[in-house]
């Protein structure tokens, strides 16, 4: 391939950094926030830092089950938007309200009655640093307050991908600027106290967040409404909740292999992240911190993949095919230089982290460390994988995606991190380097279903309407 054909002109990245920069902000500011909140959850020692990790990793599955709800029905969203079609839009948006209400439920109940042998699968006694009781203990009043955070997550998500995949992304970013910062701002007085206020440590941390969870939420169901002129697809979305049967169907035929995607890619990170937790508790908070700082570096390639899966996706709908082939193109190399950057930066702090966490084991800092070590080296490739899978996933190749990711994950990385942990004496300095190194392996694949145009598919065909309603 000619390299000239990757670099775009100052249209293109205008056009790209429009959409990508309101939700690289976004993202960049919550993750921001939490990492501080890792940061102040830090001061209360190693045990404190472990719990609310363990929390944000089931709550993590969680949003992921709802990021694969939405995002299957936003494929349709955006190509709708590319062929102005108001009533498709709609229909999108009433099945995100539908699968994100019935996956709270579910998840609501999982919490309230398992909670405690879910925290478990976590703390193994295999290091000389951290409490195994304690760090129980803190887990189980996490969690008790962050349930109620979920009702308000799960209806903001149908909200604001709806408003991304109609390119407004600006009150989203806002929302969540604002909900972060109420976030940190809660954290500060409920973690510490302040005057009247009582040191609540991890429990006023968890009540940070659900308020913040209730701010955002507010913000961007209320702008929508108000401004339901602009948003159209808004106006009869609930005065009369009806949805299409065949609509329903053909969604979620295309949604299904991207949600059990996403809910198994979800869970499969969870799996190597407790096949880590087996070296023992200070394994898993040097694991917690350095994926929090990852999470802020992060922003630049995640956003970007948003942006493929949007302006593709728009350009698929309008039936540009030529053009949606030569914006993906250029956005994937972006992508990967930009993580380039982002990875230097990332590997150029990590020093600090001997002197932001002062009261956290000194084992548990050597690994954290070391694993943000690897992660900026890797960094390049993950934002390659990020950015072939909004590809494959603007043209509704849902099945090839499911295979191309989380398939890969459960046959592959579990498997392998499995054997590892479980027949070897190996340290978390080797294994963790092994297991990433696998990725290599889906971004010869990745390569070949880009360059093959596999993807390239207008899924937002007109279909007749039943009368059946659901």
């Amino acid at each position: 391939m000619n390299i000239r054909k990757l670099i775009g002109d100052k249209k293109f990245y205008i056009s790209v950094l429009a959409i990508a920069l309101p939700i690289m902000l976004q993202n960049g500011i919550t993750n921001l926030v939490n990492f501080l909140d890792n940061l102040m959850v830090g001061t209360m020692g190693t045990e404190a830092v472990s719990a609310v990790g363990i929390i944000n990793q089931l709550v993590f599955v969680f949003n992921l089950f709802i990021f694969g709800a939405v995002s299957g029905a936003g494929i349709f969203t955006a190509q709708y938007f590319g062929k102005n079609d108001v009533e498709g839009i709609r229909y999108t948006f009433r099945f995100k309200l539908i699968i994100c209400a019935v996956l709270t439920i579910l998840t609501v109940f999982a919490f309230c009655f398992f909670a405690e042998p879910l925290i478990k699968l976590f703390l193994n006694d295999g290091s000389a640093e951290g409490n195994l009781d304690l760090t129980l203990q803190y887990a189980k009043q996490y969690i008790q307050m962050v349930l109620i955070g979920l009702v308000p997550y799960a209806f903001c998500q149908c909200y604001s991908d709806t408003l991304r995949q109609t390119k407004h992304t600006l009150v989203p970013m806002i929302s969540g600027a604002v909900a972060v910062i109420v976030n940190f701002v809660l954290n500060y007085l409920l973690i510490f106290g302040f005057s009247d206020i009582p040191a609540m440590g991890v429990r006023g941390a968890a009540i940070a967040t659900v308020t913040a969870r209730f701010v955002e939420c507010a913000i961007v169901v209320g702008y929508t409404h108000v401004k339901h002129k602009k948003h159209s697809f808004i106006v009869g979305a609930y005065t009369k909740f009806s949805l299409p049967f065949n609509k329903f169907i053909e969604i979620g035929k295309k949604s299904l292999p991207l949600f059990l995607n996403e809910a198994l890619w979800s869970l499969g990170m969870t799996m190597l992240i407790r096949c880590y937790s087996v070296r023992g508790i200070s394994v898993f908070a040097g694991f917690n911190i350095a994926s929090t700082m990852q999470n802020v570096f992060n922003i630049s390639f995640l956003s970007l993949g948003n942006a493929v899966g949007i302006i593709v996706g728009y350009y698929l709908g309008a039936g540009e095919f030529e053009k949606a082939k030569d914006y993906d193109n250029k956005m994937i190399a972006f992508s990967v230089f930009v993580s380039v950057i982002f990875g230097a930066i990332m590997f150029a702090v990590s020093p600090l982290l001997e002197i932001i966490y002062p009261k956290v084991g000194k084992d548990t800092i050597a690994i954290a460390k070391y694993c943000i070590g690897v992660m900026s080296l890797s960094m390049p490739v993950q934002a390659f994988l990020h950015s072939v899978y909004f590809t494959l996933r603007s043209g509704g190749k849902t099945v090839i995606t499911f295979v191309f990711d989380s398939a890969f994950v459960w046959a592959v990385s579990v498997p392998l991190a499995f054997v590892l942990v479980t027949f070897t004496s190996l340290s978390i300095f080797i294994i963790y380097p092994l297991i990433l190194s696998v990725d290599l392996i889906k971004c010869m694949v990745g390569y070949i279903l880009v360059r093959k145009d596999v993807w390239i598919n207008n899924i937002a065909d007109n279909t007749k309407k039943q009368t059946v309603e659901i």
